[in-house]
């Protein structure tokens, strides 16, 4: 079953994911993609982990609007 989340962490050997549900997992950051960081959105199924390039640009320029909009001086 295919889902999307979001790489919240990297601890040591494992990785914290959270997804779109709000349930959160746990993942061997070696099975991750190795261009993923802290803040990619990352499609999940149960053999693989694909980073979603495109939505986690949308998303970060999305966070940074609001991030503009609320720190406007």
């Amino acid at each position: 079953m295919e889902t999307t989340g979001v790489l919240d962490r990297i601890e040591g050997e494992k990785a914290v994911i959270e997804l779109d549900d709000g349930n959160i997992i746990w993942v061997y950051a070696c099975n991750l993609p190795k261009d993923a960081r802290e803040g990619s959105v990352l499609s999940i199924d149960d053999d693989r982990i694909i980073l979603l390039e495109e939505e986690t640009k949308k998303r970060r320029e999305e966070i940074q609007k609001l991030m503009d909009d609320l720190f406007i001086e």
